[in-house]
């Protein structure tokens, strides 16, 4: 091609044809630069459309990801509402000793000894600068605060994991009603709600101790009722901060399914 432009460009010379001869380059020059234009467009669209497709994976994984924060989060509020329900219930028992029944009392002490604690799946966009890809400016904001939520539900799991530890635990432990209590555990099946798999059955027994248990005397104790409150307060805390972060997930989400066209 460039030999046939350049054969035409010389007879157009030895004829004497200049006038022809320059609006022949012009037009060339034009077709050079309209072949660079179009040249620019299609390697512009190939990145376009290469961005596009990144964005869209990086969408979908990260909408993967919230789900699964969203099924977890939901879990450990239940968790949690359970917890609250269980330590109203010993309040009343606290308050009316008539009502006690050992079973019920030993259940709901199962409860209060748990510690749920959101462990989310964090991804790294920010740090990687996959941030970019994304389009959606109100996207972008909401994933960039992600992390710095995350921290302020985490806080009070671990307030409340510190203080069972070293405040209630030892009450428990020191009226010796753990291994009763514990049984009760695996018997209510409470343990299912952490497994990576639901609906099963753990087949794991302790056995009740052979030493008598008067669980009227912890109820009795205002260190145990002390306790208890706690345990309530702490679990409602957790979850009005857990409420909120489930809100800002359900955003996440419908923006990223918004983007995905879903």
């Amino acid at each position: 091609m460039i030999k046939f432009f350049r054969h035409i460009r010389q007879k157009l010379l030895s004829e004497n044809k200049f006038s022809k001869y320059l609006l022949y380059a012009i037009g060339e020059i034009i077709l050079v630069v309209i072949g660079i234009l179009i040249a620019l467009q299609i390697n512009n669209w190939n990145e376009n459309r290469i961005a596009q497709q990144k964005e869209q994976e990086l969408l979908l994984q990260l909408h993967s990801e919230f789900k699964s924060n969203l099924e977890q989060l939901e879990q450990k509020i239940s968790l949690r509402n359970s917890m609250i329900n269980a330590s109203f219930k010993l309040l009343e028992y606290v308050d009316h000793p008539e009502k006690r029944n050992n079973d019920s009392i030993l259940k709901h002490l199962g409860y209060t000894v748990l510690s749920p604690t959101f462990d989310p799946i964090v991804n790294d966009i920010n740090s990687s600068g996959r941030i970019g890809l994304i389009q959606s400016a109100e996207l972008k904001e909401k994933l960039s605060l992600w992390t710095s939520e995350i921290i302020q539900v985490t806080e009070e799991e671990q307030v409340w994991l510190h203080y069972r530890n070293n405040n209630y635990m030892p009450l428990l432990l020191k009226k010796g009603m753990y291994r009763n209590l514990v049984n009760q555990y695996w018997k209510d099946n409470i343990i299912e709600a952490f497994h990576l798999d639901k609906n099963i059955k753990a087949d794991f027994y302790l056995g009740d101790t052979k030493r008598e248990i008067n669980l009227s005397v912890l109820l009795d104790e205002i260190q145990f009722e002390n306790h208890i409150a706690q345990c309530a307060t702490f679990a409602n805390l957790a979850n009005s901060q857990s409420l909120s972060l489930r809100n800002r997930i359900v955003e996440l989400l419908e923006l990223i399914e918004q983007d995905l066209g879903l």
